[in-house]
C-alpha cells in the first residue's frame, strides 16, 4: 500500500442522497445523507481516505447492460415517460417498483461510479477496504430494471476487479436474493456468488433456492442459503460463519465484494428477519477477519433511521473502532430522524416468529459443504484484462429452464420445506 494512505477508502457523493423515487416509495436515497452525517459526526471520516467519487458514463454501464437499456435511462424523464410506448416501458421494466424520477441517470451514474472507483482503488493497492454505501443494487439485469435497481453497480465493480484478480468472491446479506449478480456470473468460475436471503411464500424475487448452483463452467460457483422469516442473530451466525468459512477455504478468493443490505434488520419496512445492528455487523466483522481486500457496498434497507445506524456501525467495524462508539448518537442536522431513543443500537426485535430451526439450517450447511467439496481445487486463471464481453450471458433457453425448474419446485413438494 502506498505510504501515507489509509487502510479504508470511503467513497461518497454529496448529492447522492438528494434523489427521490416518488411519494410513498420505500426506497429513499436520503438514507445515504443520514449515514454520511453519522459517519462524520462520530469522527470516523478522519480515519479513512475520503473520495468524492467518479461518475460512471453510459459507456461504463454498457460494459454489462445493453446499449438500448442504458440509452433509455439516459434519455427518459418524468416529463417524457408519458410519450414512451408501453411496450418500451414493459421491456425495460419501469413502472411502480422502478419508477422514472428526476435525475434517474445521474443517480445511477453516482452510485455506479463509486463502486467502479472503489474496485480500482483496491486493484491499485490504494486501500484494503473500499466502502460505497450508495451501491449494492443487486437486482438490476442486463436488459432491465428490477427491485428498485436500475444499473447493477456490483457486476460492474466485479468486472473491474477481474482485471487484476483471478477469483472474486461475492457475499450478499440483503434479505432479498442477489439474483442480478448471480445471473451475470452463473456460467463462470471466476466469480463465486454467495447469498443469504429470505426464500419462499412468493417473497421477492422468487429465486435463490439452494439447488441453484450455477451451470457450465460456473457449476457449483453459485451458493444460496434460503432462510425463513424471523431469523435472529444467533441462528444467522450459526449458518453464516460456517458457510463463509467453507467458501474461503475451498474457493480461496483474492478479493471480496460484500453487499450489506440492511433490510435484513428487524423492524425493516419490507423485511421479515430479526437481526440486530450488532448481529448484522458481526457478518461484516467476520468477513473482514479473513484479511482479504474487500469492496463493501450498501443495498436494501427501508427503515431509514436504522439503515443509517447500521452502516455507520459497520463503518466502525471495518475500521476496528466499533468498541469506541458512544451509545448515544452525536448531534447532527438529522438528529430528529432518530427519535425517540437517539441511540446507536435500538431494540429491533419484533414479534415475528422464528421459523428457522437448527435442523433446517444444518441441512442447508451440509448441502453447501458437500457442493463445495466437489471443487477439487480453486480455479487457476492467469491474470489478464477482461474484455467487456468476457462472460457469456444466460440465453433464453437457459433462463426459461431455470424459471421452469423454480416453478416446478415451488408448486411441488419442495414448497413444504419453506412454508
Amino acid at each position: 500500500m502506498p505510504k501515507n494512505s489509509k487502510q479504508v477508502a470511503y467513497l461518497h457523493n454529496p448529492t447522492v442522497g438528494n434523489y427521490h423515487y416518488g411519494p410513498g416509495h420505500p426506497m429513499k436515497p436520503h438514507r445515504l445523507s443520514l449515514t454520511h452525517s453519522l459517519i462524520v459526526n462520530y469522527g470516523l471520516i478522519d480515519a479513512m481516505d475520503y473520495f468524492i467519487p467518479y461518475r460512471a458514463t453510459s459507456h461504463d454501464m454498457a460494459l454489462f447492460h445493453t446499449e438500448d437499456y442504458v440509452h433509455f435511462l439516459e434519455s427518459v424523464s418524468p416529463q417524457t415517460i408519458g410519450s414512451v410506448a408501453k411496450e418500451v416501458t414493459s421491456m425495460f421494466n419501469v413502472g411502480d417498483d422502478c419508477p422514472v424520477f428526476d435525475g434517474i441517470f445521474d443517480f445511477c451514474s453516482a452510485y455506479t461510479g463509486a463502486s467502479i472507483q472503489g474496485a480500482q482503488l483496491i486493484n491499485n493497492n490504494q486501500c484494503e477496504i473500499a466502502i460505497n454505501w450508495s451501491g449494492g443494487l443487486h437486482h438490476a439485469k442486463k436488459y432491465e430494471a428490477s427491485g428498485f435497481c436500475y444499473i447493477n453497480d456490483i457486476v460492474l465493480g466485479i468486472l473491474e476487479l477481474l482485471k487484476h484478480h483471478a477469483r472474486v468472491l461475492y457475499i450478499d446479506i440483503d434479505i432479498h436474493h442477489g439474483d442480478g449478480v448471480q445471473e451475470a456470473f452463473y456460467l463462470t468460475d471466476r466469480v463465486m456468488t454467495v447469498s443469504f436471503h429470505k426464500y419462499g411464500n412468493l417473497f421477492f424475487p422468487g429465486t435463490g433456492d439452494m439447488y441453484e448452483i450455477g451451470a457450465d463452467a460456473g457449476r457449483l460457483y453459485s451458493v444460496n442459503v434460503p432462510l425463513k422469516e424471523g431469523i435472529d442473530d444467533e441462528l444467522y451466525a450459526s449458518i453464516f460463519k460456517p458457510v463463509v468459512r467453507d467458501v474461503f477455504d475451498f474457493y480461496q478468493p483474492s478479493v471480496v465484494v460484500l453487499q450489506c443490505g440492511a433490510d435484513s434488520l428487524g423492524c425493516d419496512r419490507l423485511g421479515v428477519f430479526n437481526l440486530s445492528i450488532c448481529g448484522h455487523g458481526e457478518c461484516v466483522r467476520f468477513v473482514k477477519s479473513f484479511g482479504v481486500p474487500t469492496l463493501v457496498l450498501g443495498g436494501g434497507g427501508y427503515t431509514v433511521r436504522n439503515v443509517a445506524r447500521c452502516w455507520t456501525y459497520e463503518t466502525a467495524c471495518l475500521l476496528g473502532r466499533e468498541d469506541d462508539m458512544a451509545p448515544d448518537l452525536p448531534f447532527s442536522e438529522y438528529i430528529d430522524f432518530f427519535s425517540p431513543d437517539f441511540v446507536l443500537h435500538p431494540d429491533l426485535s419484533t414479534k415475528q416468529e422464528n421459523m428457522n430451526t437448527k435442523t433446517y439450517l444444518d441441512s442447508i450447511r451440509v448441502v453447501v459443504h458437500d457442493n463445495l467439496k466437489q471443487l477439487s481445487h480453486a480455479p487457476s486463471v492467469q491474470l489478464q484484462d477482461v474484455p467487456p464481453d468476457f462472460f457469456p450471458q444466460l440465453d433464453d433457453d437457459q433462463r426459461a429452464e431455470m424459471e421452469e425448474r423454480e416453478d416446478a419446485r415451488m408448486s411441488g413438494s419442495d414448497q413444504d420445506m419453506y412454508d
